[in-house]
């Protein structure tokens, strides 16, 4: 295993994919470079958009730490993290999302959990920005992994997790040679349907290949990632948590309802019942919201559970697959 966090070097990964988002991505970059604890290396794949590619390179030319990459796999965000892990050269890989920012202790404090040798994954916590400069009345927190975030029900401080959240998130090379990279034909492909849970079935096929491994979530490593307008509406709500559905749908193929499915019974029998009540105890103080928010609870599950359906029903018939390939390269030191 790696040394202590005081020695261990940290790439970061940054998958970008449309010009759209050219200021998020340059906010995105000095957030990494602004470290109290710098990164080796941050590295910018760019996902299958050669005019991005060249307008980043003629960015960053004279940035010695920031390095501009082709995604060198299938179109997808999967696929651009396996290219950004295969090129790195830090023992340790974070992830962060190209319309988030890292506040200034991010690496500092996921660096922190390396200490112990059996931790092999550290993620952190979300905050997001609205693009209405608050959050709609009707959204619960309970949800907030709809647009990335983390969510209401997960526990505070640096905890032991099942699996930490893709975008905000890092782990050990040798998790990578354990394990495989992150599976191709799960998580999203650049504005299509907004699949995901391509870091839980990587974090479940991580500590089955390695039953040792500790994984966890340290809630001071905080980013801010922005959520455009078009995710504040509920018909974004509702297409995102069918999609969830789908994508656990496969995940349990992969891996098993039983681990597959595991820390969604804790969260859809216990955190959604009392995020039930609490909007509507809301509602009977006339407090803005309440009731919308127990509906979007209500609408959330059952929507998630009809994807879950009609995606196991898709893959017993072998209509949806994905691969995980193994991830190769990478310096190492």
């Amino acid at each position: 295993m790696s040394g202590s966090d005081a020695s261990l070097t940290i790439s970061v990964v940054i998958c970008v994919y449309t010009e759209d988002r050219w200021e998020d991505i340059l906010a995105a970059v000095s957030s990494v470079r602004a470290q109290s604890r710098p990164a080796r290396e941050t590295l910018l794949v760019v996902d299958h958009n050669e005019a991005l590619r060249g307008r980043l390179l003629k960015e960053y030319k004279e940035r010695r730490d920031v390095r501009v990459l082709a995604n060198a796999g299938p179109r997808g965000l999967s696929a651009g993290r396996n290219t950004g892990i295969a090129a790195s050269r830090g023992e340790v890989i974070a992830f962060l999302d190209d319309d988030a920012v890292a506040e200034r202790d991010w690496l500092r404090h996921f660096a922190e959990g390396y200490a112990d040798p059996a931790v092999v994954a550290v993620g952190g916590r979300t905050v997001p920005v609205w693009a209405s400069g608050r959050r709609p009345v009707w959204f619960p927190e309970e949800f907030d992994w709809v647009v990335g975030c983390t969510y209401r029900g997960l526990p505070p401080g640096r905890v032991r997790v099942r699996n930490v959240l893709g975008g905000n998130a890092s782990f050990r090379r040798e998790a990578f040679d354990a394990a495989g990279g992150f599976a191709t034909g799960i998580g999203r492909d650049g504005d299509k349907r907004p699949l995901g849970c391509e870091e839980t079935e990587l974090c479940i096929r991580l500590t089955r290949a390695r039953p040792d491994a500790v994984l966890l979530i340290d809630d001071r490593a905080v980013i801010h990632h922005r959520v455009p307008g078009a995710r504040e509406h509920f018909g974004y709500f509702r297409t995102r948590t069918y999609a969830e559905g789908l994508s656990k749908a496969l995940v349990a193929r992969s891996v098993g309802a039983d681990k597959g499915l595991e820390s969604e019974r804790r969260y859809a029998t216990r955190v959604l019942p009392a995020g039930v009540v609490r909007g509507l105890r809301d509602a009977l103080l006339a407090r803005p919201g309440g009731a919308g928010r127990a509906g979007a609870i209500v609408a959330g599950v059952l929507t998630a559970a009809g994807g879950y359906l009609v995606g196991s029903v898709r893959a017993r018939r072998g209509g949806v697959s994905f691969a995980v390939a193994p991830v190769e390269g990478g310096a190492r030191g």
